[in-house]
């Protein structure tokens, strides 16, 4: 999502100023017109990537365990025949901080005269495209208490899994930043103190000892470019994503990494048949489906892939042919169980075993991956603790030998 600022006027002709976050000013301005307001001037926010940063660890955000809990009591109590109204204000009593605001405003719409997803359209920093779709062909379908109970099940499933993989990935990271916060410690702090201790003494350093001298030297006295570096890598990242041929190389980078790669195609693919499957077996025609997946997928490879898909599709050819002309992306697995899907008559529970299938080898992917890193990191830590001990204590040996 982008920010933009807007001036606009609202239904009493007074002037309004603020910001909106949209994929792009024709969203924006569609977003700001639902609002009732006329749109005067509308212009990208000019973010500097340190703001960007502040803002992200500042801003209450309204996370997916949220959207989930919310989605079940909202089914709960639909499905108990209470009135959507009524379900809202019991939620936003229940609701914390980051959803409270949300819920109090859709509530305000719906008793103006809106419908739940026109209301719900309002906010995509909280609520996706998919989830406005599934909302509205349940409305026009009548068949809301169903269509918020398949959610409710499908967020709690995608929160359980981006919990399996992050927390399967804690032991390494938190030791990884160990490591770090250690070797910066003896690289600014103690090493320079004991450098200069060995200075003192007209003797031969052994090579190890010269070498860990020279680089503490080094950091001590330049220890202001880290930060530089890591700031100047950051902008230059955010700038080159910035490009359709960044987010492009970027994505290939990544599916390509060793050892990560297959994984991370593994779970966005997971995600986009969970996804599609849902609209699907909500009635949303595949057409549809794939232009809503496409447009809240992250990975552009995907995106493109999905795109080009969603054109195959429009001009009369099956779901399976189309991906399979996107062999690059999409694996074999995918269209032709989507081949059988389309035979029988149930694509969405093609979609849905697809995903499962992804899911599980994604789980193994992981587990293998932290399998494999303890033993690396063990094995860096080990080889970095004995070459400062060699460097430290040699030079002992030598003054030593010289009394």
């Amino acid at each position: 999502m982008r920010r933009f600022n807007y001036q606009a006027k609202n239904s009493t002709g007074k002037l309004v100023r603020g910001k909106v976050e949209a994929p792009s000013p024709q969203e924006a301005a569609r977003l700001l017109a639902s609002r009732g307001l006329v749109v005067l001037k509308i212009s990208p926010e000019i973010d500097f990537p340190l703001i960007s940063l502040i803002r992200g660890f500042t801003t209450k955000k309204v996370s997916t365990a949220d959207i989930a809990l919310m989605t079940r009591q909202f089914a709960t109590m639909i499905s108990a025949g209470l009135p959507i109204t009524d379900a809202l204000l019991i939620m936003k009593a229940q609701s914390g901080a980051s959803l409270k605001t949300v819920v109090n405003q859709i509530l305000t719409d719906i008793d103006g005269g809106s419908t739940l997803s026109s209301a719900l359209e309002k906010y995509p920093q909280a609520f996706s495209k998919v989830y406005v779709s599934l909302v509205k062909a349940g409305e026009a379908g009548g068949v809301m208490d169903k269509v918020l109970n398949r959610m409710a099940e499908n967020l709690e499933n995608q929160r359980e899994f981006q919990s399996k993989v992050k927390g399967a990935l804690i032991y390494p990271i938190i030791v990884v930043i160990g490591m770090i916060a250690v070797a910066a410690v003896m690289m600014f702090f103690v090493l320079p103190k004991i450098m200069t201790i060995y200075e003192d003494f007209q003797v031969e350093l052994p090579l190890p000892t010269r070498i860990l001298m020279k680089v503490t030297n080094f950091s001590a006295s330049t220890w202001w470019l880290f930060p530089l570096l890591i700031l100047g890598a950051y902008m230059g990242y955010k700038a080159f994503t910035n490009t359709n041929a960044g987010r492009e190389k970027v994505a290939k980078i990544k599916f390509k990494f060793p050892i990560t790669g297959n994984l991370s195609r593994q779970i966005v693919l997971a995600e986009f048949t969970r996804t599609l499957g849902l609209l699907v077996g909500a009635g949303i025609p595949i057409l549809q489906g794939l232009k809503i997946v496409s447009d809240s997928v992250d990975n552009v490879l995907i995106k493109n892939s999905l795109v080009r898909a969603s054109d195959k599709v429009e001009k009369g050819f099956s779901l399976s042919y189309a991906l399979s002309q996107e062999a690059e992306v999409f694996p074999p697995l995918l269209y032709q169980l989507l081949a059988v899907g389309e035979e029988t008559g149930k694509i969405d529970e093609t979609l849905f075993q697809v995903s499962s299938i992804y899911e599980k080898e994604s789980g193994y992917a992981v587990k293998g991956l932290t399998a494999a890193i303890e033993p690396i990191i063990m094995i860096v830590l080990g080889v970095g603790v004995g070459f400062l001990v060699i460097a430290v204590i040699m030079p002992m040996f030598s003054l030593s030998s010289q009394f």
